[in-house]
């Protein structure tokens, strides 16, 4: 199904079901994860390939035409470059997995390394169930948090690129930001009502029982994002800019990262090491209790904002026309 997928999203023209497959794909991958006995990763991208992404490029297809351009015509001479390069690609990837071990042959390298240490020491050096929790958030915390600043920054360039649209308050252009909305829907509204609370409280859950169970910021983060994404697009934008204005959302971006950075600080100060946060009790599991729910809660808020203000600049930009945007961007 996924050779299907990807082949099939070769050929389409249109580029709104070539989205749909996309968020397909995406499910069909976290499947596979979920299989594997890797639910943290399968919740990952299940929230955000199949979750979160889709909206994104359905916010960016409102902003252009909704088919590619047509293909040009090149002569056999011109292609043949580009198919003798993937070809010898391909070859050479195919030839490199021969070395790869078996799947689960418990003599991988990968099996023999740290691997032992991270699920015989986890527990009784930092006091979680969730190995994948204690490696992401103590043991590769520097990653985590090169992650986290990734994440920042892309937040940073979408408002770069698309240019900061909004006022203080997040209503610059409010008097346009109900024109997409599905405000006449009974039906959607009767059951945002239900669902809205219930994926805010499952957003909770993730966050805070990471620690004993898949999840963590990550996923939280995006949760927490799609609530409010499905609540501006039935509800309108100017219905959310009441509930959480645009100056709290870039607050709160950088929030999550100054947390996360704090949190190492922290142990630095109390005599530990860089995110060491055995440092920051008097027992260390408990330091390293303290310091994971702190550095979680961070990428919550950073990735949640990030989101929600990708979303928001295309939503307000889709929904402003042209002569407005102007208009705008003078008087800024």
């Amino acid at each position: 199904m996924l050779l299907a997928t990807a082949m099939a999203s070769i050929f389409l023209r249109d580029l709104f079901a070539l989205v749909m497959l996309f968020g397909i794909f995406s499910l069909l991958t976290a499947s596979f994860f979920l299989n594997l006995d890797a639910p943290d990763v399968a919740m990952t991208e299940a929230a955000i390939g199949a979750g979160i992404s889709p909206i994104l490029m359905l916010g960016t297809l409102a902003l252009i035409r909704n088919t590619s351009a047509p293909r040009v015509k090149k002569t056999i001479r011109a292609t043949m470059a580009p198919i003798l390069a993937v070809t010898i690609t391909g070859a050479a990837l195919i030839y490199a997995t021969l070395d790869m071990p078996y799947l689960s042959d418990p003599l991988a390298p990968a099996h023999n390394h740290v691997a032992p240490r991270y699920i015989q020491q986890s527990l009784q050096e930092i006091g979680i169930p969730n190995a994948v929790t204690s490696v992401l958030a103590s043991y590769r915390g520097y990653d985590t948090l090169g992650e986290v600043f990734v994440i920042f920054t892309a937040g940073i360039g979408v408002l770069a690129l698309l240019g900061f649209m909004y006022d203080a308050s997040g209503r610059r252009y409010s008097q346009f930001a109900d024109t997409a909305s599905l405000n006449n829907h009974t039906i959607l509204h009767v059951i945002s009502k239900i669902t809205i609370p219930l994926i805010l409280l499952f957003a909770l859950y993730v966050q805070f029982h990471g620690e004993y169970s898949p999840g963590g910021g990550f996923q939280a983060g995006v949760i927490f994002a799609v609530a409010f994404i499905l609540y501006a697009m039935i509800y309108g934008l100017e219905a959310v800019y009441k509930v959480v204005s645009m100056r709290v959302i870039r607050l709160t971006m950088v929030v999550g990262v100054l947390l996360y950075v704090g949190t190492g600080v922290a142990s630095l100060i109390l005599g530990g090491n860089y995110l060491d946060y055995g440092a920051l009790a008097h027992d260390p599991v408990h330091g390293q209790h303290l310091g994971i729910i702190l550095i979680e809660l961070g990428v919550a808020l950073c990735v949640a904002s990030v989101m929600l203000s990708v979303f928001f600049n295309f939503a307000g930009r889709a929904a402003v026309p042209p002569d407005a945007m102007e208009e705008g961007d003078k008087s800024t």
